[in-house]
């Protein structure tokens, strides 16, 4: 032990001059918020591979421990719902302990949830595991993490690396899904979960070498911030991070515009992650669609979500939000309609336009939304986003729950779909609803 001090000592000094001397000020041509926009990419997809699981395990586990669809969402629901009411205090937890703290932390309790389902024979396991464990792992890893790299890294460009970092969250679910099911298919349902583990620990080395909290923290400003700007300068956070989260809800809710982009975002969880994201791949077989298909199916999602989430971004940095918000809940109504009707035992044509019609509206509200909670909250933008976000996930949860009731209740999805469609466009009305704020945020 004497003589491996020394050695470990000697790594540290050599870790930390390679770092300061590659990644921190001499890197070249190249900011180095682009450097941690690429870590935030590469640990979101990390996280999102438990996420993609119980789409696809649905069946298997119904068909091993007869529980009911209904008992098997509601762990999805507890995991959907701490997914997003972590999201604000993590938030804030990031300004107290830093980014690595809070998100290591985090990839290891979603390997701890995800891996302890091999050892599980009752429900309340599961409860556990996929719930709570899974769920607050998630919830510390979620779009307020996003929010809180592009609200310190960058100015310019805030609205293109927030669609980079979101399609990185929503289309890592998504792109595990033909592996998860092929494994499932042909090992069980063990597998994938043990899979799901491993990916999220992979992550955990690039995220304690890679990840850094403030550009000041390298002698650097943010991305794009003109001479003088004390953009990117670390901020003492003081007190409770649990009080600084509250405080900011506080002061949020005083405003409707909080109130609009909540009830709209509530809805936005319910028609993707609540309902498409947890039920498409059952209400597919339900159809005859093979398990493997329908899971392909719904990776392409998020295959064509990379490019929407990115052009809405893009859009954002140049457009009114509002006016963008107003267009996907509109168009998204639309698609969830006519969803009945084209599934099938095969993927015909049209399902094809759906999935790509889909797939760009997938999480392109992420953007517009973030840009809306900055213009209205300042430096409070990226809590009351996570704030934002948990109604997300609150509505997402009911409608995993909900939608997974009325297929044990009905025999199929229909009136689950119908509703979702009927909810977005009350979700294009609230996001019309929401003003302009006259005067600068602080």
């Amino acid at each position: 032990m004497v003589a491996i001090r020394p050695l470990f000592r000697w790594c540290r000094v050599l870790h930390t001059r390679w770092v300061t001397e590659i990644l921190e000020k001499k890197t070249v041509g190249l900011h180095r918020a682009w450097a941690v926009a690429a870590v935030g990419f590469v640990t979101l997809i990390g996280a999102a591979g438990f996420r993609s699981v119980p789409s696809v395990l649905l069946d298997p586990l119904h068909e091993e421990f007869g529980w009911s669809h209904a008992t098997i969402s509601a762990a999805i629901s507890i995991n959907l719902l701490l997914y997003g009411l972590i999201s604000p205090f993590a938030a804030a937890l990031m300004d107290r302990l830093g980014l690595r703290k809070v998100v290591s932390g985090a990839l290891v309790l979603i390997a701890l949830g995800s891996g302890l389902t091999v050892f599980m024979s009752s429900s309340w396991q599961l409860l556990l595991c996929w719930g709570f464990l899974v769920g607050i792992g998630t919830g510390s890893m979620s779009l307020a993490f996003v929010a809180t790299i592009t609200g310190r890294w960058f100015v310019r460009r805030r609205g293109l690396v927030t669609g980079l970092l979101t399609a990185a969250g929503a289309t890592g679910q998504l792109v595990f899904l033909p592996l998860i099911a092929m494994l499932a298919t042909s090992y069980g349902w063990r597998v994938p979960a043990l899979v799901a583990a491993a990916a999220a620990l992979a992550v955990v080395p690039l995220v304690l070498l890679f990840l850094r909290d403030y550009p000041s923290d390298v002698g650097l400003t943010a991305y794009g911030a003109p001479e003088g700007s004390t953009a990117g300068q670390r901020v003492v956070a003081t007190g409770s991070s649990a009080l600084r989260a509250l405080t900011a809800l506080r002061t949020a809710a005083r405003r409707p515009a909080f109130w609009l982009l909540a009830g709209g975002f509530a809805i936005c969880g319910a028609s993707t992650n609540g309902l498409v994201g947890t039920h498409f791949v059952t209400a597919a077989h339900d159809h005859g669609m093979p398990v493997t298909t329908a899971a392909s199916l719904l990776a392409l999602v998020g295959v064509f979500d990379v490019g929407g989430t990115i052009i809405s971004g893009w859009l954002t940095d140049r457009w009114d939000p509002r006016f963008l918000l107003i267009a996907y809940y509109s168009l998204r109504g639309l698609s969830l309609l006519v969803l009945p009707s084209l599934l099938g035992p095969t993927a015909q044509p049209s399902v094809w336009v759906f999935i790509i019609f889909y797939g760009l509206d997938w999480v392109a509200t992420v953007p517009p939304t973030v840009a809306l909670c900055r213009e209205w909250f300042g430096v409070d933008g990226p809590i009351v986003f996570g704030w934002v976000f948990a109604s997300h996930q609150v509505g997402a949860a009911i409608a995993a729950t909900g939608a997974g009731a009325i297929r044990d209740a009905q025999g199929d999805y229909n009136l689950a779909w119908y509703l979702a469609g009927g909810l977005c466009a009350a979700a294009a009305l609230m996001s019309a609803s929401i003003g302009r704020r006259l005067e600068p945020a602080v």
